[in-house]
């Protein structure tokens, strides 16, 4: 897994409505925090976009965008942010190639999944924090927003 102080490889994924987000196109104007689950449609990951869509006016005075991300299919994103009652940021599809940007990231698993992982990415591009979780783990958000405050 990419660890602290390390530049953010650059990557260019779908997100829920089919427009393609690039990483580095947030450079200068936000911090990002990059938020990788397992699978759509679970509870875990679902209480946690929820959270962050919850929190959304907490993360915009932080300067920070939620960029989403599993294995799920462009699709399935659309079909779960809908069914979360419409999610704000970006729901990333890491579907083809399968995992690359978790791979990339050191978070894929064996089984063709991604692990729950939580990067934070500065203004300049370089990952300021980075945590691993277990699957079932939901990340606790006042952990993120200290981090968050860190770089402001």
């Amino acid at each position: 897994m990419l660890s602290a102080g390390m530049m953010a490889p650059d990557f260019e994924l779908p997100n829920q409505h089919g427009d393609l987000v690039r990483l580095s196109s947030f450079r200068g104007r936000q911090n990002v925090v990059i938020a990788f689950h397992p699978l759509a449609f679970t509870p875990v990951c679902a209480a946690q976009m929820q959270e962050y869509e919850r929190e959304s006016a907490t993360l915009d005075h932080q300067h920070a965008h939620v960029l989403g991300i599993s294995i799920d299919a462009g699709p399935a994103k659309k079909a779960w942010a809908d069914m979360l009652g419409g999610i704000s940021f970006d729901l990333l599809s890491d579907f083809f190639p399968h995992g690359k940007v978790a791979a990339l990231y050191g978070v894929m698993r064996d089984d063709g999944i991604s692990q729950r992982a939580l990067f934070v990415v500065d203004k300049a591009g370089r990952i300021a924090w980075a945590k691993l979780y277990d699957i079932p783990e939901r990340p606790v958000f006042g952990d993120l927003l200290d981090q968050l405050q860190k770089l402001n």
